[in-house]
């Protein structure tokens, strides 16, 4: 069978996957185009696709009876694949869940504190050579150590964030998801996305990305949060109406806002990137050697299932 990798990847997984299969690797980092994605259905038995290789339903409904069984995503996020047309179509799809928590959680906390404390900001203030010295007002922040804090969807991503949260900070837990979890650490459930907006001091934002939480945060939620309250995504971009933060910042709605994604990424609108009071991260959620080596071994672990004829560790 032959595999098709989009994208370069860890050296670990290179070797292991030039080992076990038959493989060819594609060396552009870009996403794949309309035209390289139906290649991909033609010519492949397997593909691993990744975030930004849009296989919508119009890319299956392009190459009837595809050679394609199965796309191992890279990523633990697939709303970039409509797993229903695939389906149809006849192709398995899996992800790589739980190898990206600790990583993206530590973003999270990355971004909090950056935010927060107006680091970003400090630093471009000593590279440009214009700090003038400590003095007892300079730059006066936001203190993290117990204050509420509300993340909303509480999976593996939002768990490994409150425990960071209540463990590291000593900050009080609320969260809102489809329902109350058992938990191993104390936190207050909102069935209410707003009222949970309007008891927090900071709002993460841990939900999968899709067309049921598309603009999830727009501005009645923003509308909702405190003033002096800072709002962390490392979701999905499309997750957040871009619109609406920008507006929400710019009046002083909220105090700051730290984000890893992007709604029209790799397009950062000017607004936000002439902001200090926003710290902007090019998707750095899973960005360790470790990490991401472990996302294409569990990918190709699924790879590897398939083609023996044994069920997928991780299907979608």
């Amino acid at each position: 069978m032959k595999l098709w990798i989009t994208r370069p990847m860890t050296p670990v997984v290179t070797a292991r996957a030039r080992e076990e299969f038959e493989v060819e690797f594609r060396e552009d980092t870009m996403p794949l185009s309309s035209d390289e994605m139906q290649y991909a259905l033609r010519s492949f038995d397997v593909v691993v696709p990744t975030l930004g290789d849009r296989f919508s339903a119009e890319v299956f409904a392009a190459v009837p009876g595809p050679r394609c069984r199965l796309l191992a995503n890279f990523g633990v996020g697939y709303n970039h694949i409509d797993v229903a047309a695939a389906h149809r179509a006849g192709l398995q799809v899996t992800n790589t869940p739980g190898a990206v928590t600790d990583a993206t959680a530590d973003i999270a906390m990355t971004l909090l504190l950056t935010t927060a404390r107006r680091a970003g900001e400090g630093e471009r203030l000593v590279r440009s050579g214009q700090w003038q010295g400590w003095h007892p007002t300079q730059m006066l922040g936001h203190h993290v150590t117990g204050k509420r804090v509300g993340i909303v969807g509480m999976g593996r991503i939002g768990q490994a964030i409150a425990r960071r949260c209540h463990f590291g900070f000593d900050m009080q837990v609320s969260y809102q998801s489809r329902s109350a979890k058992t938990l191993d650490f104390p936190a207050d459930y909102f069935a209410d996305l707003k009222t949970l907006a309007s008891n927090v001091d900071v709002l993460f934002v841990a939900v999968p990305g899709g067309t049921d939480t598309f603009h999830l945060i727009g501005a009645p939620v923003l509308a909702a949060m405190r003033s002096s309250a800072i709002l962390v995504n490392i979701a999905r971009g499309e997750v957040v109406d871009e619109v609406a933060l920008i507006h929400a910042l710019q009046t002083g709605q909220i105090a700051g806002a730290g984000l890893d994604v992007y709604e029209f990424e790799p397009v950062v609108p000017e607004a936000l990137r002439t902001m200090e009071n926003v710290t902007l991260l090019p998707h750095l959620g899973t960005a360790t050697e470790e990490v991401r080596t472990d996302m294409g071994n569990m990918a190709l672990d699924n790879v590897a299932a398939f083609i023996a004829g044994r069920p997928v560790p991780n299907p979608v």
